[in-house]
């Protein structure tokens, strides 16, 4: 974000009552908007408990998007530097959505100020600065989230319910296949996406993170990766496909193929294949609402998908499917939030190992634990 401060909107107001949460907002592209609209709906998540959130402050260099947060979405005042966001008095909590690089020096000034931090993933373009952000949460004692939203997501939940019961078996293999257009176009509008000094890398490292968390979810750590590749859209050190094979520490075996295309048809969509010794689960089309089917071995299974789908896996999420919902809830009520920026130094890891391995020809690289 610029260094220079541009304030608009009143004076920030004394705050007093501590069931309604201000929030600060830093970045205001796509993800910044849909984190804004996610908790404009907190009063009615949480109506019986009378939490609240309120939009205090967006941070933006772009002065359209500056009048956009102000006008369309209800906050207070806005501002060019991040850093005003975190410094404002009445801001408890962060949501940090702005590109990549950015990142570290923000959740630095947040843990400095006190303030609870929800960051968008990846956390940082460098494992070592990841692991940063996340001691630094740690010894400033604040509640720390990550974007790694799939870790509530309907269909997720269900296919790794089904897989960890007993009467599955041990796991043996995972297939996943995660493709996206390329995020610099279509409802993303911006490009910062393509630029390496601003996002680190590609889709490995800025969308596929969330897979290599995914698959922790079903199998546990990550012992050994091999990776390749490669770039067609010619954006430097932004790889637009890579394929990788991973090791659990477990036995099984998984791979991943990531893509990002020209085929705005298909903003982000998965397949995910999971065998256990005595259960088939597969997660086809929406990463969200399934559907989820599967087969076991005496011929049983079934199939979830949309509003059963949510239902059916209600209790096996402590706040309901909305990660901004959730984080909020547990800033009010002083608990941890999950998953935090530790958990997302265990994805970095993996990714950073598979980036190592693809700069040798696809030589196994050993995970650092």
């Amino acid at each position: 974000m610029s260094t220079a401060t541009q304030t608009v909107g009143g004076p920030a107001a004394p705050r007093h009552d501590r069931r309604r949460i201000g929030v600060g907002v830093i970045g205001f592209g796509w993800l910044g908007q849909a984190h804004s609209r996610s908790l404009m709906r907190i009063p009615t998540l949480f109506a019986d408990r009378g939490f609240d959130a309120e939009l205090v402050v967006c941070g933006d260099t772009a002065p359209e998007r500056r009048e956009q947060a102000i006008g369309s979405f209800g906050f207070a005042r806005a501002a060019a530097d991040g850093r005003a966001v975190v410094e404002d008095p009445a801001v408890d909590v962060v949501f940090i959505a702005a590109p990549n690089m950015l990142h570290v020096e923000l959740v630095e000034a947040a843990a400095a100020a006190g303030k609870h931090v929800f960051c968008e993933k990846p956390l940082a373009t460098t494992v070592s600065a990841a692991e940063e952000m996340a001691e630094l949460a740690l010894d400033a004692g604040i509640v720390n989230q990550v974007g790694l939203v799939l870790r509530r997501s309907p269909a997720f939940l269900m296919a790794a319910h089904l897989i960890g019961a007993a009467t599955a078996g041990r796991l043996m293999s995972v297939v996943m296949r995660d493709d996206q257009f390329i995020p610099i176009q279509g409802h993303y509008s911006s490009t910062w996406r393509a630029d390496r000094n601003l996002v680190g890398a590609g889709t490995l490292l800025e969308h596929s993170i969330h897979d290599v968390d995914m698959l922790h979810l079903f199998g546990g750590p990550i012992e050994r990766v091999s990776a390749h590749t490669t770039n067609f859209h010619g954006h430097d050190g932004i790889e637009d496909v890579a394929s990788a094979t991973m090791r659990f520490a477990g036995g099984a075996l998984a791979t991943l193929t990531s893509v990002w295309h020209d085929n705005l048809a298909r903003p982000s969509l998965r397949r995910v294949e999971l065998f256990a010794e005595r259960r088939h689960v597969v997660i086809d089309g929406d990463d969200w609402f399934g559907p989820v089917a599967w087969t076991d071995h005496d011929g049983g299974g079934g199939t979830l998908a949309g509003d059963e789908l949510d239902a059916e896996v209600a209790a096996l999420h402590d706040a309901g499917p909305n990660p901004d919902g959730a984080f909020v809830r547990c800033v009010q009520l002083g608990l941890p939030a999950t998953p935090d920026l530790a958990t997302a130094v265990a994805a970095h890891r993996v990714v950073e190992a598979m980036y190592v391995s693809a700069a040798r020809d696809g030589t196994t690289v050993t995970v650092v634990s």
